[in-house]
């Protein structure tokens, strides 16, 4: 079982069978389940094109982001590495065993000096190979803070930037539009130089599925300008909060034009989405007798979001809503939560006075939700206060509400990242 506390959770048959459809949608995450279909021990399968790694005198791998540790394992057993760096979140373990990969162990949600060291290491390491070598990248959600080289503005600075963007409510287009332009190797920038061949294999963590968007899309063409970024900045009001050397950064990219890689110098190929983990929890739902229904993308402000999933719920009884994607959420309180345990209780404030029994649960296939060491929550519609619901939700604290009510679903960081898998079982 991945949930560390199902078995105190599911005290209930509901409960039981909730659990059972959120444990089948983090499985169908595991990146071995995708990466058999495209590495083998001779050849990696992109589409009709077949690379053949006998061509090649080194293989080397270059592996960030949250899923990178499982990515790099996987890949390590199948084929001969010569070399290979792996950036991870700093809460996590390694379970590589080959002393022929580098870790680097990085901040995220917020990068470090360890972020900066793997980014220089990274963009060095990608510098320095040659024609007859090549280099398989596996890149998964989390790697924009995890891999970081700030261009002419300091980390701290980065971080103040990081900050505001986490709390203002920010899409991660939009954040990652920022972040390219205070980065020298992401937008496409960390291959930019480079003179062996490669290729990059992509666990999907954003809605849209843009190349250019997951982690940053250091391996990635930039569609982005830096009018975008002083836009994203000017919407969110962020001018004054900002330090001076970024905003004098951007508007010096802004006049400059600077030169930004417009093509892809190497092939990057999406070999899982949030739709994967869905499609397995209907799977899951329908086999234990429940009628059916899925919405996706959940890409709006929290708030809305709940209310476009409420609407989607079934007319009959035992059925099962299941939803996947991320909204974003407006911090503006001092509690602990995240956008899953936020969303949940979105919910539940809008079907708590409700006749019909149901369960609601939302969790990060991560196993972390914003800053709680837990993935997300799930609850039953008994008879809540609604001003008790609401005052959590004003401190941005469902963290607390949770733990009161004994909802909280902990994990523990999965080593995948394919966002956001929820449900709503009416019985």
């Amino acid at each position: 079982m991945m949930i560390k506390n199902f078995n105190s959770l599911a005290n209930t048959e509901v409960k039981k069978k909730a659990l059972k459809i959120l444990e089948a949608g983090l499985a169908a995450a595991q990146p071995k389940n995708f990466l058999k279909a495209f590495v083998n021990k001779n050849y990696i399968l992109l589409g009709k094109n077949r690379i053949s790694l006998s061509n090649y005198r080194k293989i080397f791998v270059v592996a960030y982001g949250k899923a990178a540790d499982s990515m790099a394992e996987y890949v390590s057993e199948k084929i001969n590495v010569s070399k290979g760096i792996v950036v991870i979140p700093k809460y996590t373990k390694s379970s590589l065993s080959s002393k022929k990969f580098k870790v680097f162990y990085s901040g995220h949600p917020l990068p470090d000096k360890e972020s900066v060291r793997a980014g220089k290491t990274i963009l060095e390491f990608v510098n320095n190979r040659s024609k007859g070598d090549f280099i398989l990248f596996l890149v998964s959600g989390g790697g924009s803070s995890l891999l970081a080289l700030p261009d002419k503005i300091t980390l701290t600075e980065k971080k103040h930037v990081t900050k505001l963007l986490l709390k203002c409510g920010a899409t991660i287009d939009e954040f990652n539009t920022v972040r390219k332009h205070l980065s020298r190797i992401k937008g496409g920038k960390l291959v930019q130089n480079m003179n062996c061949d490669g290729c990059v294999l992509v666990m999907s963590d954003v809605v849209s599925n843009d190349l250019s968007v997951i982690s940053s899309g250091c391996t990635y063409n930039d569609s982005t300008t830096f009018s975008d970024a002083i836009n994203v900045i000017k919407k969110y009001s962020l001018e004054k909060k900002l330090p001076k050397k970024v905003i004098t950064h951007l508007k010096h990219g802004l006049v400059t034009n600077a030169v930004r890689p417009n093509r892809s110098r190497i092939k990057n190929k999406i070999i899982a989405t949030n739709q994967d983990c869905l499609n397995a929890m209907v799977l899951k739902s329908k086999s234990l007798g429940f009628t059916t229904k899925v919405y996706s993308p959940v890409k709006y402000d929290v708030n809305v979001s709940a209310k476009k999933i409420v609407q989607m719920i079934p007319r009959n009884r035992n059925s099962c809503l299941i939803f996947g994607g991320e909204p974003t959420v407006q911090v503006k309180g001092k509690g602990k939560g995240g956008r899953n345990q936020e969303l949940v209780l979105q919910i539940l404030k809008l079907i708590h006075n409700s006749a019909h029994h149901m369960l609601v649960s939302s969790i990060s296939t991560d196993g972390i939700d914003g800053n709680t060491t837990c993935s997300g929550a799930f609850i039953e519609n008994n008879s809540f206060n609604l001003q008790k619901i609401s005052l959590y939700l004003e401190n941005n604290d469902s963290h607390s509400f949770f733990k009161k009510y004994c909802g909280l679903i902990k994990t523990g960081p999965t080593k995948t990242n394919l966002m956001d898998i929820g449900l709503i079982i009416k019985y």
